[in-house]
């Protein structure tokens, strides 16, 4: 906006009621919230640039449980390859009250990545501004909720009030140089004339004169924004982002979404909002949030391709990346994705009706939404009904093992044969239904048991891992190891090994393979392992050819 436009825009007062406006007239406790329109629409307006911002690891962790550090470090990793070196996911928000928050965003810095950017979020008080200053972050998320719900009834202030305290900690974030974000809490049942206009005029005054681009965070509470042009405000997105444009003075990329799912719009407002006025589309991965969640990243960035041409490469993003995503939180975080969720559950690319399984043979591009085994690593699969023959199922199972090359299985294997006799016996039972994926694997476990782990070998990797991080720990802790002295060496392993019980023998060689230590096991366990310690040099021992090899900590099965 230039400066002539600003000094034409007309100004508004705050209007300091007694009662608070709770909109009664839309949101009737005891019913459902009406939907209201105006007789006029908004005009699409969709800025030059627009990108999505993740909230994962603030709001994300409101539905959960917390995440490690580690499991933070790894996740913004993935946002960083999603979002891509153009930075289409700009910035990852974080708390940081805790002592964990705090070593998770030095971690995520440590990384030196331009994008995500890493910001954090604090409440409206000025003593909050120490953890920002001390982590060096440029900017912050600042709660400054906007309804008279939260006024009123939370914070027991009234508009004028609670105003003076939001600018004076707007004020404490300029004098240091940090960007403010006010976060707009519940706009969708806030008074726009008369308070929230108000406010964030204040606001675009105090950004034009500090030269600080202080942003605009729109946040769907309780998820009752609504898509369409011509919806009335509080709950319309586009008549929101229009009028925090046009009459607050706030430019496109100042302006942020934060949606949430309560009515099933959290995606659809997200894209919406990018179409009217605002930049920036608040999200976390999977769409994990407070309630009912917020906009999934790897729905936004499917609508962000989709709005720029359709060509991730082009736009230099790996949509693979949503798989990896997908299953790190299947595989490492242990969460439940709906077998339908859309572009990362089980079977979002699976047909069950056996009519467009018969479409899928013949072309998959008849039932497909896009190629998936390209854009997202993950093969269109068909269902198995008494139509698939053995190479129908020889091709469900190739691609739910994502078995290529010489690992394929050939519709001839006697295991394929087992069990298409067993489909065909269901058919001549009168079974109507196709073949649930529960069922096949069931069944390949049966007749084809070499493409399953078993328990035991799921227990070896975890065993490896714990004795890896325990070894590593045992190093990091103890740098007197590295002297090879046993006569400092001999006291810690003891002590290592009185801590941990489970451990049953433990010695220290050197880079030749030579015993650099006495071996130190349980006492217990001293008649066992005497007998085995004249061995002084290994050297040919597996374990320690990897090690020196890969400079890692190496596991071997036969210490498991």
């Amino acid at each position: 906006m230039s400066r002539e436009d600003e000094l034409s825009m007309k100004r508004y007062g705050i209007e300091n009621v007694e009662k608070p406006n709770l909109y009664e007239e839309y949101f009737k406790f005891d019913r459902v919230p009406i939907m209201s329109f105006d007789d006029t629409e908004v005009k699409m307006n969709r800025p030059d640039e627009i990108w999505i911002t993740d909230t994962t690891f603030r709001d994300g962790q409101q539905a959960r449980a917390p995440y490690e550090v580690e499991q933070i470090v790894e996740l913004y990793k993935y946002l960083h390859k999603l979002g891509g070196e153009k930075g289409i996911i700009r910035q990852s928000e974080f708390f940081i009250y805790s002592e964990r928050d705090r070593d998770a965003v030095i971690k995520c810095l440590e990384q030196d990545y331009e994008f995500p950017q890493i910001t954090s979020w604090i409440r409206a008080v000025k003593e909050d501004f120490q953890y920002v200053k001390e982590l060096g972050l440029k900017e912050t998320g600042i709660l400054t909720s906007a309804s008279d719900y939260h006024i009123f009834l939370k914070l027991n202030l009234d508009r004028k009030r609670v105003m003076e305290k939001y600018l004076s900690v707007v004020d404490a974030a300029l004098e240091e140089g940090i960007v403010p974000r006010c976060h707009l809490e519940d706009i969708t049942r806030a008074d726009f004339y008369g308070f929230v206009i108000p406010f964030v005029q204040k606001l675009m005054e105090k950004s034009n004169e500090s030269g600080i681009p202080i942003k605009i965070r729109a946040c769907d509470t309780m998820g009752l924004g609504l898509p369409y042009a011509n919806a009335s405000l509080p709950r319309s997105v586009p008549r929101i982002f229009d009028t925090l444009h046009n009459e607050a003075g706030v430019p496109h990329s100042q302006l942020e979404w934060h949606g949430h799912n309560d009515f099933h719009k959290v995606l659809i407002n997200g894209t919406t909002a990018w179409l009217y006025n605002c930049s920036s589309v608040n999200g976390t991965l999977l769409g994990w949030g407070e309630r009912t969640g917020n906009p999934p990243i790897e729905g936004l960035i499917i609508d962000y391709i989709s709005l720029n041409g359709g060509d991730p490469e082009k736009l230099g993003i790996d949509t693979t990346v949503i798989t990896e995503i997908g299953r790190y939180y299947h595989n490492v975080l242990g969460d439940r994705v709906p077998s339908n969720y859309p572009f990362v559950g089980e079977h979002f690319n699976s047909t069950r009706a056996g009519i467009h399984a018969d479409g899928v043979i013949k072309n998959e591009r008849i039932y497909s939404i896009f190629d998936t085994g390209k854009l997202l690593n993950r093969p269109l699969t068909v269902s198995i009904t008494d139509k698939s023959g053995v190479a129908g199922i020889a091709l469900w199972l190739n691609n739910y093992f994502k078995l290529k090359g010489d690992d394929e299985l050939d519709k001839k294997h006697p295991g394929i044969r087992g069990i298409y006799n067993w489909v065909m016996e269901q058919y001549n039972n009168d079974r109507m239904s196709s073949i649930s994926s529960d069922e096949m694997l069931t069944q390949a476990k049966k007749h084809l048991p070499f493409l399953f782990h078993s328990d035991l070998e799921g227990l070896k990797k975890k065993g490896m891992r714990l004795a890896t991080k325990l070894i590593n720990k045992l190093l990091e802790e103890n740098p007197a190891i590295n002297t090879m002295d046993d006569t400092f060496v001999n006291p810690i392993l003891k002590k290592f090994m009185k801590h941990t019980a489970f451990a049953k023998l433990i010695y220290l060689v050197n880079r030749e393979g030579n015993l650099a230590s006495d071996y130190v096991c349980q006492p217990e366990d001293m008649e066992q392992y005497e007998s085995n310690f004249g061995d002084d040099n290994f050297s040919d021992r597996i374990w320690f050819k990897n090690a020196i090899t890969t400079g890692k900590t190496t596991v071997s099965n036969f210490f498991i």
